[in-house]
């Protein structure tokens, strides 16, 4: 009646302190919201979506695809992510194993003397009026077998730990795969600005050229007292301006060849390039979808979706910290104080077998910081996955809108470059007539040099805005 009693106080007290352990502060969470507007601002709602178009065939120009296949061999920042990859691989396996058994094997040799104010030695001086039954003094032991430990996943602690993993090693690869689209991107753009500095650099030295004749026909007009030395400085001034302008351009091409090659992996050497097709090429065409298909092409999205679900196992992991864990411990083997009778069956042979059922008390700020700590993680990547997908739309309209302005902006500028090319031979004829005064040539020169600048550069701008959509709609990386 007595034992009966005892069990069910601990019986009672067990529950008590199970019942406590499962209290846990409230925490309000954040469940994040996907929903996009159904077409961008600029588009209708046809499906086609240019982000499932491999880069192979949305770069035509066979340089251009050497250097991306370079880079996706060789880049650092690529081959760093590779490795990420790795280390959150071997991170599933280490969790996987933590909810299986720990099993290994041992092997034990000491040897103790026992002191005499002990209940070991007090036994031995007890029995010495029978020697033979004495252990040795010191008493030797010798062990080997087997031992066993074993966290029961009750609450599935473990195993949503290993999931978490598993979720962010798949996070890992959608953070390569962004790497990847932003490389290739990156490649390309750099790539059309060198071309179109190119294309500046030759129009640079054709207008040193005439002017270098402009300014030999001002010193022979001088000669012949038709104009002042005032013109001929002021020519061989916009002929140094000019000049100058040419090694800005040649840093420029040299900084821009050298990034190329920094993202291809290599040390500077020269970019193959065709810079007399430039003004051949085209945007190209770009087809953007619908915005819900963002969700599917952009790594980031997909990166941070991956985030957010680990990020809400990582609250279930802190939260199963209040419950009891159950562990279970065992071992099996052989013990003697003789290694001669270490095998001796079944007189050496030993094993063991525990449980214990333990459930956090005194410790429970702690555990409740940690849980805090998880459910407010959980909230900032909900609202990081809101961000990248508001920041995915906003970069997708932003470069439609960019495609079909500066398309109206070339033709603007391709109609300024025609007029002021034919002002400028107007203004050169007058002048070696002596109907124009010199300034009409100068400004008529300088506004078609500058005229002819920018239409490039608003080639390039083109050239970069097709592949900006490219990149933010979330081609490149399938391979």
């Amino acid at each position: 009646m007595r034992n009966k009693r005892l069990y069910q106080g601990l019986s009672a007290a067990l529950l008590a302190l199970s019942v406590g352990a499962c209290k846990m502060p409230e925490l309000a969470t954040k469940a994040a919201g996907r929903p996009v507007p159904t077409t961008y601002a600029t588009t209708t709602t046809d499906s086609t979506n240019t982000a499932r178009t491999q880069w192979r065939q949305f770069f035509t120009d066979p340089n251009l695809v050497g250097l991306i296949d370079t880079a996706l061999q060789r880049n650092q920042e690529l081959n760093i992510s590779l490795q990420e990859i790795q280390i959150a691989r071997n991170e599933v396996q280490i969790r996987k194993g933590e909810y299986l058994p720990f099993v290994g094997l041992g092997v034990k040799a000491e040897t103790a003397r026992a002191s005499k104010n002990t209940l070991q030695g007090a036994t031995e001086e007890a029995i010495r009026i029978r020697p033979e039954h004495r252990n040795p003094d010191p008493l030797p032991n010798y062990q080997i077998g087997a031992f066993a430990s074993w966290e029961v996943d009750i609450w599935h602690k473990l195993r949503n730990a290993r999931k978490s993993a598993a979720l962010r090693y798949l996070a890992t690869v959608e953070g390569r795969n962004f790497t990847v689209t932003n490389l290739i991107g990156e490649i390309a753009s750099s790539y059309y600005e060198l071309l179109g500095l190119d294309n500046q650099l030759a129009i640079v030295r054709q207008n040193i050229e005439l002017q270098t004749n402009a300014l030999e026909l001002v010193k022979l007009q001088k000669e012949s007292a038709r104009t002042t030395e005032l013109a001929v400085q002021r020519f061989e001034a916009q002929l140094h301006t000019t000049r100058s302008l040419q090694y800005d351009i040649q840093q420029r091409i040299t900084e821009t060849e050298n990034r190329l090659n920094f993202l291809a992996g290599r040390y500077p050497q020269p970019i193959a390039r065709n810079s007399a097709a430039f003004n051949e090429l085209l945007p190209a065409p770009v087809q953007a979808g619908v915005p819900a298909q963002l969700l599917q092409n952009r790594p980031d999205i997909r990166q941070a979706e991956k985030q957010l679900a680990a990020a809400k196992l990582d609250i279930q992991i802190a939260r199963a910290n209040f419950y009891p864990a159950l562990r279970i411990t065992g071992g099996a083997g052989f013990g003697a104080f003789k290694p001669g009778l270490l095998f001796t069956s079944p007189e050496s042979m030993l094993y063991s077998l525990a449980g214990d059922l333990v459930a956090p008390l005194v410790n429970r700020n702690g555990i409740k910081a940690v849980y805090g700590n998880a459910n407010a993680v959980q909230i900032q990547a909900a609202y990081h996955y809101e961000r990248t997908i508001l920041n995915a739309y906003v970069e997708v309209a932003n470069q439609l809108a960019s495609i079909n302005n500066l398309q109206q902006s070339y033709n603007e500028k391709a109609w300024a470059v025609q007029a002021l090319n034919q002002s400028s031979t107007i203004s050169s004829s007058l002048f070696r007539s002596a109907r124009a005064d010199y300034t009409e040539v100068l400004f008529t020169q300088r506004d078609a040099l500058e005229s002819k600048f920018d239409l490039i550069e608003t080639r390039m701008q083109q050239l970069n805005a097709s592949v900006n959509v490219y990149r933010a709609l979330g081609g490149g990386w399938k391979q």
